[in-house]
C-alpha cells in the first residue's frame, strides 16, 4: 500500500506544509501537485506493465526472462526521465497558460517546479525497482524504502519551506527541491539493499543485458495502455482542478483539502489494486485462470472494508480527526468542506470497487480493453463537468458528485467483461 502510493504520499506532505504556510500557496500545489503526479504516473504505468511481465515469468519459474523484462523496463524508465525533464522545463509554461487565469498560483507553480523537475530521474528508475519486487512478491522492502522517502521529505519539507535549522526559508520552492532529495535518498537506501539481496542471484541482475528493443516493445505493448489509462485517469483531475481554478482562489483550495483527504484515504485501495495486479498475472502464469475471478471478488471485500474503515471517522469528522496534521487558522476550509466530505464517501466507495476490477483486469493483460472503457468513462465525465461548471452554475459539492459519473459506468463495463472470460485467450 505504502509504496504504490508513494508520489501520492510526496505530495500530500508537500501540501500538508503549504497549508500552514499560506492559501494561495496551498492552492497552487493543488493545481501543479496533480501535474506532477500525471507525469510520475506515466512513469509508474510502464513499470506495472514490465510488474505484469515479471509476475508472469516468475509464475512459470522462468528467471532470465524475468531479469530480462526488468532491465528493458529500467532502461526505457531512464530514456522518458530525459524526455519530461525536458517537457517540464521547456513547453509546460504555454501548457499552464491554457488552464491557470489567476498569476499567483501560475508563479507559485513554478516556483515548485523549478526543484521537482529533477525528481523525474530518480522517480522513474525508483519505479522500476519497486515493479521488480512487487513482480517477485517482496515487497517488504519497498514498505521500508517508502518509510525512508517519508521521512526524509518531511524533514526537509519542515526545514527548507519553513527555514529551520540553518537552511535558508525558500518557501514552496522548498516543497520541490525537498521532495527531489527525498526520492534520491530513497533510490539510494534501495539500490544498497539490491546490490547486497542474495535471493536475487537466480535473476542474474549484476550481468548487465544490452538493449533488446523485442522486450522493450514488448513492454510498450503491456505497458502503454496502463499509461494511457494514467494519464486519463490523472488527466480528468487535473482538467477538474483546472476548471475549479477559474471558479475562484478559495474553491481551489477546498478542493485541495479533500483531495488530501481523498490521497490519504485512498492509500489501501492502491495498495491492494497493485496486489491483485501481480496476484492475477502471476496465477495465469501458473495455469489457474479459474481462480482469477475468486482473487478479485476477494481483494474487493478487503478493499472496501479496509477503505470505510479509515474513511468514516475522517469523513464524519474531519475537524477532530485531521486536526494534528491541519488545525490552524485556517479551519474555516473544513466547515466549508465538509458537505463535499459526504460526497467523498460514496465516491471512495465505488472507488473502492472499480479499482480493484479494473487493475484486475489489468493483470490479465487485457490492457487495451481496459483503455477503451476508461477513455469513454473520463470522456462523459470531463464533458459533463465542463457543462455542469460553466452552464448550469453548479456549486462545489455538485461538481464533486459528478466523479460518480466515472466510476458507475466504468465498474459495469469492467465487470462484464471479467465475467465474459475473453481475457482468458489472451497471449502475454
Amino acid at each position: 500500500m505504502i509504496g504504490s502510493a508513494a508520489q501520492n504520499i510526496i505530495t500530500l506532505s508537500d501540501s500538508i506544509f503549504l497549508y500552514h504556510l499560506g492559501e494561495t500557496d496551498f492552492a497552487a500545489i493543488g493545481f501543479v501537485g496533480v501535474f506532477f503526479l500525471i507525469i510520475t504516473a506515466i512513469g509508474y504505468g510502464f513499470s506495472r506493465g514490465g510488474q505484469i511481465l515479471v509476475a508472469r515469468r516468475v509464475g512459470e519459474r522462468d528467471y532470465t526472462s524475468a531479469s530480462g523484462n526488468f532491465y528493458s523496463m529500467l532502461y526505457m524508465e531512464i530514456g522518458l526521465s530525459i524526455f519530461f525533464f525536458l517537457f517540464i522545463r521547456f513547453l509546460s509554461p504555454y501548457l499552464f497558460s491554457l488552464f491557470v487565469d489567476t498569476p499567483s498560483i501560475y508563479e507559485k507553480s513554478f516556483e515548485y517546479l523549478h526543484y521537482r523537475a529533477l525528481g523525474v530521474f530518480p522517480a522513474f528508475i525508483g519505479v522500476s525497482l519497486i515493479a521488480f519486487y512487487t513482480g517477485i512478491a517482496r515487497t517488504k522492502i519497498i514498505m521500508y524504502d517508502t518509510l525512508v522517502l517519508i521521512v526524509v521529505n518531511i524533514f526537509l519539507n519542515y526545514s527548507l519551506i519553513f527555514g529551520k535549522w540553518g537552511l535558508p526559508e525558500m518557501g514552496i520552492s522548498g516543497a520541490g527541491l525537498a521532495s527531489t532529495l527525498a526520492e534520491v535518498a530513497a533510490l539510494i537506501v534501495f539500490a544498497v539493499y539490491m546490490f547486497f539481496d542474495k535471493k536475487l542471484k537466480r535473476f542474474r541482475l549484476l550481468h548487465l543485458p544490452r538493449v533488446n528493443l523485442k522486450l522493450i516493445m514488448q513492454n510498450l505493448r503491456i505497458g502503454s495502455p496502463i499509461v494511457a489509462q494514467a494519464v486519463v485517469g490523472l488527466g480528468s483531475w487535473f482538467f477538474f482542478f483546472g476548471i475549479i481554478e477559474n471558479m475562484g482562489e478559495r474553491e481551489l483550495a477546498i478542493s485541495n483539502l479533500v483531495r488530501i483527504v481523498y490521497l490519504v484515504l485512498s492509500v489501501p485501495v492502491w495498495g491492494y489494486s497493485v496486489g491483485v495486479n501481480t496476484l492475477v498475472s502471476n496465477f495465469i502464469g501458473q495455469g489457474r485462470q479459474a481462480e482469477v475471478m475468486t482473487i478479485i471478488n476477494k481483494t474487493i471485500s478487503v478493499s472496501l472494508g479496509s477503505t470505510l474503515i479509515l474513511a468514516i471517522p475522517v469523513l464524519l469528522f474531519p475537524s477532530y480527526v485531521l486536526y494534528p496534521l491541519l488545525g490552524t487558522e485556517n479551519m474555516y476550509l473544513f466547515e466549508e468542506a465538509q458537505p463535499i466530505f459526504y460526497v467523498l464517501f460514496v465516491i471512495l466507495t465505488l472507488f473502492s470497487i472499480g479499482a480493484i476490477y479494473f487493475n484486475g483486469m489489468a493483470g490479465t493483460g487485457a490492457t487495451y480493453e481496459g483503455l477503451k472503457f476508461q477513455l469513454w468513462c473520463a470522456l462523459f465525465y470531463i464533458v459533463s463537468i465542463y457543462i455542469a461548471v460553466n452552464y448550469l452554475d453548479v456549486n462545489l459539492v455538485s461538481a464533486w458528485l459528478i466523479e460518480v459519473l466515472y466510476w458507475l459506468p466504468l465498474i459495469a463495463l469492467v465487470y462484464f467483461y471479467l465475467q465474459s472470460g475473453r481475457w482468458a485467450r489472451l497471449d502475454v
